[in-house]
């Protein structure tokens, strides 16, 4: 017969109540008493009743995870390293593609809202949903300012520019292009783009960015892409906000009849195991994936234990260098 809670009390000689607080962490108890119940709970074999314990304390364990989408290498890789540490610290996760769509991103915040999971990871683009106004919500945003009280983690957008820009420099380049997002979303990824003008006008040189929004088709992006080309006959280096950007403008290059790195210079952004697995030769900024998706989720368990956090966390980057920059 399986032991009950009632049974672990006996044997340890303390009240059910005195049991259940020492299972739960709650209260001072003494660390005798402490001792005696952990003893008497592995003499039976005692089990607690975790979905008991979860509607007691309204917690579903589960964490929801909300990107554009996870067919993109960096949200794919870094859904499934915070999947694992997620899932090693007793999480389920749910994930969901927003697919850039405002309501299907309300939808998952209503779930949590109405405790059907007990927090989110998000990194999504929408901007002006109400139900991220409240405050104290356990949730944690990915290169996304959604408010000014949930905390963003990040890599240091900043220090990436200056890397890549000031390696095309330095590898002889005059005339460099930057491709970013669109500078009205709110994303601390635009400093990128500060970056790359800040450095770039440091060296007396003109800063030329081409605005590619990360949500339009493939073929729209190539069309982008190709035009840059035709419209700048003459550079020599493009600095690209993404890897799968830098990826296609290799494509089109090669094209336009141009060589990677002989006659252009290349350095992308992200620095995702599948892309180096395909592409081992892009030059890039490598964003900390492992001790971005960690520290979310520290973040994160001290906002459901309604403890204080940053509002800003800004994770080291490194380059690296390959053949194409």
């Amino acid at each position: 017969m399986r032991p009950k809670l009632e049974d672990v009390a006996k044997l340890a000689n303390v009240s059910k109540t005195t049991v259940s607080r020492v299972l739960n962490n709650r209260g001072y108890l003494s660390q005798e008493t402490i001792d005696r119940v952990y003893q008497a709970v592995k003499e039976l074999n005692y089990q607690p009743n975790v979905v008991a314990r979860q509607l007691y304390k309204k917690q579903t364990r589960i964490i929801g995870l909300l990107f554009p989408t996870i067919a993109n290498p960096f949200f794919g890789e870094l859904s499934a390293e915070l999947e694992k540490r997620l899932y090693n610290e007793g999480f389920k996760v749910l994930i969901g593609n927003s697919m850039n769509d405002p309501k299907k991103e309300a939808h998952y915040l209503n779930q949590l809202l109405t405790k059907q999971v007990d927090g989110l990871i998000v990194g999504t683009h929408n901007r002006g949903i109400k139900e991220y106004n409240y405050s104290h919500l356990p949730v944690v945003a990915i290169d996304r300012n959604m408010n000014q009280d949930i905390p963003v983690i990040e890599s240091d957008n900043y220090n990436g520019g200056v890397l890549a820009t000031t390696h095309l420099i330095n590898q002889g380049a005059k005339k460099i292009i930057h491709t970013n997002g669109p500078i009205e979303l709110e994303s601390p990824t635009k400093r990128r783009r500060l970056a790359y003008e800040d450095t770039i006008k440091a060296y007396g040189l003109t800063p030329i960015t081409v605005t590619v929004d990360f949500n339009i088709p493939y073929i729209e992006k190539k069309k982008i892409f190709t035009q840059i080309f035709k419209d700048h006959p003459d550079l020599d280096a493009i600095f690209a906000s993404n890897d799968v950007d830098a990826a296609l403008i290799m494509q089109v290059a090669l094209e336009q009849g141009l060589h990677v790195p002989k006659d252009l210079l290349l350095v992308g952004y992200d620095g995702t195991q599948i892309i180096q697995n395909i592409l081992p030769g892009l030059t890039t900024v490598v964003q900390p994936l492992e001790q971005i998706a960690q520290t979310a989720i520290t973040v994160l368990k001290q906002r459901l234990n309604n403890e204080p956090t940053d509002t800003e966390y800004i994770l080291p980057v490194t380059l690296h260098k390959g053949i194409t920059g």
